[in-house]
């Protein structure tokens, strides 16, 4: 047996415990795509990885700090989808663990710590690495470093503490080739992941990034720029799930995956050609349904049952500011073309963009019934400091302190005109009336394809759950200010001169000092 130093280090990917509502009362969980993405580079360099979903186990934190222990790692990372709202308790568990675990190295990665390395690494000392940008490359080349005690400052793309300040280390080069690191399934039992009502299901990309330009958006500038899979390698790929692990459901996790009409073209053609019973879920933009009208009949083909569509407004002028690129007309057309091809329609509505009155909500839910989207998902405006939207709203009150509740399902930021109670009533008034409309039901009911059946049904009965849930949660356990702080004084300065979070280029280092605190960034020339 080769000495303990000589052994490659073990490492435990975490994705901790989630309080947003949406991962406790479905009773269903998918795979925790940004982890195994890490962990498969990290199999294939020789390292020991094992993953501990926490989420999925609705573990405790003592509880996730005994697994730990009986793992015995030498490096932890975290991370989490959720990653703002899930931020508090990472933080939480850092502590524990190195209590527990002294000698310990934490590395915690996502969205979040991307762009709050900084504050994170002054207030919790825990913490010893932050994972900026996407993690495939950056992760493995730490480890890497940590392993053979090479110098850390080399890494590009982590922050961390070098002679007595927080620094951050160039920015990493992004990816070019999604397809050059895969992602590590082994690390699950696809047994115990499930979506849509039971179906055994994985969650994938077919590219990251977006190029149009919303700018309350907290994923485009972290991917940076739209990037893609090879289409038929990603086609083979989901089809050896099916065959292999039973998987039936991929739902997409692509920001924008239709984004090129020639390579989701390709794609769709090469799942075909697999011939494999799956069902496809993801998120677009009502422009791309709209262009595809002549190919949507290969979308229900290879097995796209939902498509989601960020409709965010029904106001054009809330649309421009927010600089959604869409139009009204537009939304209608999509969700047309998506019924007739047997696809549900579901439409996303933010509240809370503008100083909204009574009458803009009342606006809001004929509107909506005009559109007429077989599902709907109401959320609420949720702010980040590194995007564009957050400088537009930094003046406005904070209602909701507690960052776990800042999920899109609780409100966190002050509509002047109308009280959170009111705001919360309309909330939930139009939910009622979108899902209980004789068309819904009647869709539901009678739908020709069991398939779409399948899909409004499942919807129905998970929302349901949800709604009373959270009727329940606002009367007995919700507790907003009356006279919060502004957004900046809650949170900070705008962060959206670091939207952008990889670099595209490959470049030399210099050394710059940092105008805030004691924290350095080294920065690219």
């Amino acid at each position: 047996m080769p000495p303990l130093s000589a052994l490659p280090f073990k490492v435990v990917l975490i994705n901790p415990p989630h309080t947003a509502i949406g991962s406790r009362i479905p009773g269903e969980h998918l795979p925790p795509l940004g982890l195994l993405c890490v962990g498969g580079p990290l199999l294939d360099a020789g390292f020991r990885v094992e993953l501990l979903d926490a989420d999925r186990e609705a573990l405790e934190l003592p509880q996730i700090v005994a697994r730990v222990r009986g793992a015995a790692p030498d490096v932890v990372l975290l991370g989490h989808s959720g990653s703002s709202s899930v931020h508090a308790t990472v933080l939480k568990l850092c502590r524990l663990l190195k209590q527990s675990l002294p000698g310990l190295k934490i590395v915690y990665g996502g969205v979040h710590p991307t762009y709050h390395w900084r504050e994170i690494l002054q207030a919790c000392p825990e913490i010893d690495f932050i994972v900026r940008g996407e993690g495939e490359q950056t992760a493995l080349s730490l480890l890497q470093a940590l392993q053979r005690g090479e110098p850390l400052i080399e890494v590009q793309g982590i922050a961390l503490r070098y002679a007595q300040q927080v620094i951050a280390t160039p920015a990493a080069a992004m990816l070019r080739n999604l397809d050059e690191y895969r992602v590590g399934w082994e690390l699950i039992d696809h047994a115990q992941y499930s979506y849509w009502g039971g179906k055994r299901a994985v969650v994938v990309q077919f590219s990251r990034g977006c190029p149009h330009l919303c700018n309350y958006c907290g994923q485009r500038g972290f991917w940076t720029q739209w990037r893609h899979r090879d289409p038929v390698k990603l086609a083979q790929e989901l089809a050896r799930l099916h065959r292999e692990e039973g998987v039936e459901l991929i739902n997409f996790a692509d920001e924008l995956p239709t984004g090129s009409r020639k390579l989701w073209k390709q794609f769709l053609e090469a799942l075909i050609a697999e011939n494999v019973p799956l069902l496809l879920v993801g998120s677009t933009r009502a422009g791309d349904i709209v262009r595809d009208a002549d190919i949507l009949h290969l979308y229900r083909q290879a097995g796209v049952i939902r498509f989601l569509l960020g409709i965010e407004s029904y106001d054009e002028a809330t649309l421009a500011a927010i600089r959604k690129g869409g139009s009204v007309k537009e939304d209608q057309r999509a969700i047309e073309l998506l019924r007739q091809h047997g696809i549900v329609s579901m439409a996303t509505y933010v509240v809370g963009f503008q100083e909204e009155t009574d009458r803009d909500y009342w606006q809001s839910l004929k509107h909506l019934l005009r559109y007429d989207p077989d599902q709907i998902q109401l959320l609420y405006v949720t702010p980040h400091r590194w995007t564009p939207f957050y400088e537009t709203a930094e003046h406005r009150r904070v209602i909701q302190t507690d960052t776990r509740r800042w999920d899109y399902k609780h409100q966190v930021l002050e509509v002047k005109r109308v009280p959170a109670w009111r705001v919360f009533l309309w909330f939930k008034l139009i939910e009622v009336c979108m899902q209980a409309r004789p068309k819904a039901l009647g869709r539901l009911l009678f739908h020709r394809d069991a398939d779409f059946r399948h899909a409004m049904r499942w919807y129905t009965q998970m929302g349901r759950r949800v709604w009373f849930h959270e009727v329940a949660e606002f009367i007995g356990n919700t507790r907003l200010l009356k006279s919060g702080p502004s957004l900046r004084e809650f949170l900070g300065h705008s962060l959206a001169d670091t939207e952008y979070a990889l670099d595209k280029r490959k470049t030399k280092l210099t050394r710059q000092a940092d105008n805030v605190g004691e924290s350095v960034i080294i920065k690219s020339s």
